[in-house]
């Protein structure tokens, strides 16, 4: 049992965030029910590295002193699962934006499929989402896609060490990727449907490393909240 010491010296707590919570509201209800179970007036707690809303998994969260190590954790390789529905695309290239164009798939073959994971192997170039925290100008990258502004976006090197498609079913396309930091798997979803010369969105996302951690070895929310009662 964890002790209000044991939060203040620092922990890194392993949260498998639910689907429809930002990142920012799994830190601050964590950071809220410790304050409350030990009376705390402040303490700092911090995530190493987002998940969209839309997405679930491994969050790997901070307490305390272990918030000087958020840095190195974020710099840590990733691994995801999740669908890419193909044959269509959105403005946000995930299901936060409602299809704006569809495309012939009557090519797509499995073996076209598993080809074209080859060609994402390695370092790449990748641009993020315009519905995106990426910041540019001092604003965030969604605040101008909302607003129907057009803003220049700049490509960034990734890296993508592992990519393989786990299973296919009619238009849905189940996958496994292992990547660098700051890797936008939406963005990958995007250019992954024009390499097979069709469209593709990422229906479902979900983040099962980072480094060593294992979203196996995380809890939900709630039983964190009840084991903090106990």
């Amino acid at each position: 049992m964890l002790t209000k010491d044991d939060y203040l010296s620092g922990q890194v707590l392993l949260i498998d965030k639910p689907l429809n919570w930002t990142s920012f509201q799994a830190v601050n209800k964590l950071r809220w029910e410790i304050k409350r179970a030990f009376k705390l007036k402040k303490i700092k707690v911090g995530h190493a590295g987002t998940l969209d809303p839309l997405a679930t998994g491994l969050l790997v969260i901070c307490t305390g002193k272990m918030t000087k190590q958020i840095e190195t954790f974020q710099a840590q390789t990733k691994e995801y699962t999740g669908t890419f529905t193909l044959g269509s695309s959105t403005p946000s290239f995930d299901l936060e934006t409602e299809i704006d164009a569809t495309f012939p798939t009557a090519h797509i073959t499995e073996e076209l499929i598993h080809e074209t994971t080859k060609g994402f192997i390695g370092d790449i170039e990748q641009f993020p989402p315009v519905f995106s925290a990426v910041k540019k100008d001092g604003k965030r990258l969604y605040e101008f896609a909302r607003a129907g502004e057009q803003v220049e976006i700049k490509p960034r090197t990734v890296n993508i060490s592992a990519f393989e498609i786990t299973k296919i079913e009619g238009l849905q396309a189940d996958f496994r990727v292992v990547c660098s930091k700051g890797t936008y798997i939406r963005s990958l979803a995007n250019d992954f449907g024009k390499a097979l010369q069709s469209g593709a969105h990422l229906s479902a996302l979900r983040r099962t490393k980072i480094g060593d951690f294992k979203v196996d070895d995380a809890t939900s929310i709630e039983k964190f909240i009840e084991n903090l009662k106990n």
